[in-house]
C-alpha cells in the first residue's frame, strides 16, 4: 500500500478504533437489565433458543415489535453468553459500523476525504449514539439500516436499498415512514413512466414486504408463538396479531417520567435516563451513577442550524445532496409529529442522528467553497470534542460525586 494511501485511511482507522473502544469499555457494566433490556434481551435470548418470543414460564409472549433486531441481539447472546456483554455486543458492533458508513455516505455525497473523516468523527463523538450503542435496544440497529438504505440509493443500487429498508422496518415499523421519501428520491413525478414507477414500487414496496414477512419466519414455522393458532391459516393469524400490535402502539398514551415531545428532541429537551443509582464509593459525600440517553449539546443544537441552512440552499438551488439529507431527516422525523397523544421518547431521535450530522456537513461543504475554513471546521471538531468528554461520565455511568453529576444537568428537565 502507497504512503499516500495509508495517509488516507489512517485518520478513519483511528476514528474507528476510538468509537469500538469506547463501546466496548467495561460494556458487561451496569449488570443486570437497564431500561427496555428487560424486554429486547430476553426476547432475544428466547428467540435463538425457541424460534419465538416465550416468558420464563415457556408461555407465549406478546411483543410489540418485529423480531429482527432482536435476533441481532440474540447473535451476541449465542456467541457470548446470555448476560450483560452478550446481550449488547451486537448493538456495539452495529454502533461502531455506523461511523463508518456515514465516513462512505459522505465520502459519496461530497467527494472529500476531510469532510468524511469529520463526519466520522462527530459520529464517534454524539453522546446518543454511544449510549444506544452500549445498551440492548433497537434503535441502534433501526438507525443503521436506515442509513445503510440511503447508501445504497445514493450509490444507485435501488434493490439493495428496498432490501435493507425492510431490514430496518423487521427492526422496527417507523422504518416504513422513510419509503415515501425513498420513492420520491427516485421517481420523477413530472415525466409519467408507469413501468419505472411500478418497478420502485417493487424494490420500496413489495420487496421491503417480502423481507418483513421473512423476519416471522421464526413464528411462521413453530407453532408456540402468541396468536399463531388465533386462526386456521397462519398468515391470517399473523394479520391479526399485527392487528394486536398496532392497537397497542395507538393506546399507548400512558404518561411516563421521562416522555418527550418531538418538540423537544432536537434542543434536548428531555433526555432518558436509563440507569441511575447514588453509590457510596467514589471518595465524596454525595455520589451519583447514570447513563443519560443524551446527544452532546454543542453538536445537536449547531445542527438545527445546519438543517435550517440545508433547506435555505435546497429552496434557492434545489441540489440532489440537499434533497437526500433533507428526504432522511423529514423521514425519521416528522411523522412523530402526526402521534402527539402517543408516549414517545426522545432517544427514538437517534435515527435522525445522522441526518443532522449530514446537514452539518452540507454547511462545511459551502464554506469550504468560499475559502480555506479548515481551521474553523476543525475548531468545532474540537469543541464538541470536549463537549463529549465532559459528558462522557454520564454516558458511561462512571461513579461521579453527586456535585459532578449536577454540574452537568444544564436544564432542569433534564434531571
Amino acid at each position: 500500500m502507497t504512503r499516500p494511501r495509508l495517509l488516507q485511511i489512517k485518520p478513519i482507522t483511528l476514528i474507528i478504533g476510538f468509537a469500538l473502544s469506547l463501546r466496548l469499555w467495561q460494556l458487561d457494566r451496569p449488570k443486570g437489565y437497564i431500561f427496555d433490556e428487560l424486554y429486547y434481551a430476553k426476547n432475544a435470548n428466547s428467540l435463538i433458543s425457541n424460534g419465538v418470543e416465550l416468558n420464563a414460564d415457556g408461555e407465549a409472549e406478546f411483543v410489540v415489535h418485529p423480531p429482527f433486531g432482536k435476533w441481532l441481539i440474540g447473535f451476541g447472546i449465542k456467541v457470548f453468553g446470555n448476560n450483560e456483554f452478550g446481550w449488547r455486543i451486537s448493538a456495539a458492533l452495529i454502533g461502531t459500523a455506523s461511523v463508518f458508513l456515514i465516513y462512505l455516505i459522505t465520502q459519496q455525497l461530497f467527494n472529500s476525504i476531510f469532510l468524511s473523516n469529520t463526519a466520522a468523527i462527530l459520529m464517534a463523538l454524539d453522546g446518543l449514539n454511544l449510549v444506544m450503542s452500549r445498551v440492548a435496544l433497537l434503535d441502534i440497529f433501526l438507525m443503521f439500516f436506515i442509513l445503510l438504505s440511503f447508501y445504497f440509493l445514493i450509490k444507485e443500487q435501488i434493490w439493495l436499498s428496498g432490501l435493507i429498508i425492510g431490514l430496518a422496518a423487521a427492526t422496527k415499523w417507523s422504518a416504513v415512514f422513510l419509503i415515501p421519501f425513498l420513492l420520491l428520491l427516485t421517481i420523477n413525478m413530472r415525466i409519467i413512466e408507469p413501468m419505472k414507477w411500478l418497478k420502485r414500487l417493487s424494490q420500496f414496496v413489495f420487496l421491503p414486504a417480502v423481507i418483513y414477512l421473512i423476519s416471522w419466519s421464526g413464528w411462521l414455522l413453530t407453532n408456540t408463538g402468541w396468536s399463531r393458532d388465533s386462526t386456521s391459516n397462519p398468515i391470517t393469524s399473523l394479520l391479526h396479531y399485527h392487528g394486536e400490535i398496532l392497537d397497542f402502539h395507538q393506546g399507548l398514551v400512558e404518561k411516563h417520567a421521562y416522555s418527550a415531545n418531538p418538540w423537544s428532541w432536537l434542543i434536548l429537551g428531555r433526555p432518558t435516563s436509563f440507569f441511575y443509582e447514588s453509590p457510596s464509593n467514589c471518595g465524596a459525600a454525595s455520589c451519583a451513577q447514570e447513563i443519560l440517553a443524551i446527544g452532546t449539546p454543542i453538536l445537536w443544537w449547531s445542527a438545527i442550524f445546519g438543517v435550517a441552512v440545508t433547506v435555505g440552499f435546497f429552496i434557492v438551488k434545489r441540489e440532489r445532496v440537499a434533497a437526500i439529507i433533507l428526504a432522511g431527516f423529514a423521514g425519521t422525523y416528522l411523522p412523530w409529529f402526526f402521534m402527539q397523544s402517543r408516549t414517545m421518547f426522545y432517544f427514538y431521535a437517534i435515527s435522525i442522528l445522522p441526518f443532522l450530522i449530514l446537514a452539518l456537513i452540507y454547511c462545511f461543504k459551502q464554506l469550504l467553497t468560499l475559502g480555506k475554513y479548515e481551521k474553523q471546521i476543525s475548531l468545532f471538531i474540537l469543541l464538541v470534542g470536549l463537549n463529549f468528554l465532559f459528558f462522557l461520565p454520564i454516558l458511561l455511568g462512571v461513579e461521579i460525586p453527586y456535585s459532578q453529576w449536577l454540574s452537568r444537568m444544564w436544564l432542569p428537565s433534564w434531571i
